[in-house]
């Protein structure tokens, strides 16, 4: 099969899952035989540009001809069976999708985020969960100024979900959601729920002997507030806390972060004056495996509905248990007391006890673990993920959009 990935990549300075997942993709369908090739730029051109090409950004958010006439020459010259549709913000536009339309191409999108319907993409505003314009055109987003706290700069990202909303129901011939939350809040969308499928991230296996798993928990991602740093940092202090009022022969557990991003100024202070906690800062994809391998538990304290978690399957498939907020997708992956922990999000003093426990009880974290890799094996297995991919794709080529 001739597959044509259509990709905006994220900036290089904020590693982005989705490029990790698009790039993972590409090299699983390559290794089975099918032609991949990819159309679109990165994010990270725009540092480039001209003052000029700068201040045309917005009405490129909303409509790129240039990228619409690219495309369309592109599918001339590869004819590809199938597009596989993820980023288009905010170098693309939605106008790849008539230039697909155009040359009679079935388009499959990955819906990575909430961007369909949020102007930040996150469903998360001033610190909390925020769902506003779920089902409603997004002129409260406008009003919030939810894209970089903006009002000018949400505008565009506002009309490009208003203006092509009618597109995304009727252009694309198969919709993929990373998770079954993920689908349920976006069900307003009003996609045609035939055409809708839910197929988690593919998570690749990491070859190697098992490290023996140590006094640490481990953070990894972006150090930003919807993902939860703040509650980690007010958690953490919980935890030791407890350490204070329970007495000497506890309080052996370390705490790793790793990433970077806005709160880190904020978060190193507070490390400062905390032993116990260590800043990885930002490492390369196999260095962050290893740091997580050798954990006790990895934590994922996301103050955003996260519509998949890729940091949590990743630890699963290392054979570390996740110790995760309850809400978004994260229940959907973790079976708690089985495979791994959830704690009442937002709650620090819950995560506190979640992190005393892993203290004390690092057999069962062992017990946890174990079930974990196992959960891993039987429900993100990569060659059946990948699969399942292919069976989509013909799924788009036998129904094409009309």
């Amino acid at each position: 099969m001739r597959v044509l990935q259509v990709h905006n990549r994220y900036r290089s300075a904020a590693p982005s899952g989705e490029n990790r997942v698009v790039d993972r993709e590409r090299t699983a369908l390559t290794a089975l035989g099918h032609e991949v090739t990819t159309f679109g730029p990165s994010s990270d051109e725009i540092e480039g540009w001209s003052r000029l090409q700068q201040a045309a950004l917005p009405a490129w958010v909303v409509w790129n001809r240039g990228a619409r006439r690219g495309l369309g020459r592109e599918l001339a010259v590869r004819k590809p069976d199938v597009v596989h549709l993820h980023n288009t913000f905010p170098l693309l536009s939605p106008s790849v999708l008539y230039a697909c339309r155009d040359a009679g191409v079935p388009v499959v999108a990955t819906v990575h985020n909430y961007k369909l319907a949020c102007a930040s993409g996150d469903f998360f505003r001033n610190g909390t969960v925020c769902h506003d314009c779920a089902g409603h055109l997004p002129g409260r987003a406008v009003l919030h100024g939810c894209y970089r706290g903006s009002r000018a700069a949400t505008a565009p990202v506002a009309l490009s979900i208003a203006a092509h909303r009618g597109a995304w129901r009727s252009m694309v011939s198969a919709y993929v959601f990373i998770s079954a939350a993920q689908r349920d809040l976006l069900s307003d969308l009003g996609l045609p729920p035939h055409r809708v499928f839910v197929r988690h991230n593919m998570i690749p296996r990491r070859d190697g002997p098992d490290r023996p798993h140590g006094p640490v928990v481990v953070y990894a991602g972006r150090l930003d507030e919807a993902k939860g740093l703040r509650v980690l940092m007010d958690g953490w202090d919980s935890y030791l806390a407890q350490l204070t009022s329970t007495g000497p022969g506890r309080g052996s557990l370390r705490l790793v972060i790793v990433g970077t991003g806005p709160l880190e100024p904020e978060i190193a202070q507070w490390a400062a004056t905390r032993p116990s906690v260590e800043l990885a800062g930002q490492v390369s994809g196999d260095q962050c495996a290893e740091i997580m391998a050798g954990a006790r538990a990895v934590v994922v304290p996301s103050a955003w509905e996260e519509t998949f978690g890729l940091v949590v399957v990743e630890a699963m498939a290392a054979g570390v248990p996740p110790i995760a907020a309850g809400h978004g997708s994260l229940p959907e992956l973790i079976t708690h007391g089985a495979d791994g922990v959830l704690f009442a999000p937002g709650d620090p003093a819950a995560l506190g006890t979640a992190l005393a426990d892993a203290d004390t009880s690092p057999g069962q974290y062992e017990k946890y673990g174990a079930a974990a890799r196992e959960t891993y094996q039987r429900h993100f297995d990569p060659a059946a993920s990948v699969a399942r991919l292919v069976e989509i794709y013909r799924f788009a080529l036998d129904n094409p959009a009309r």
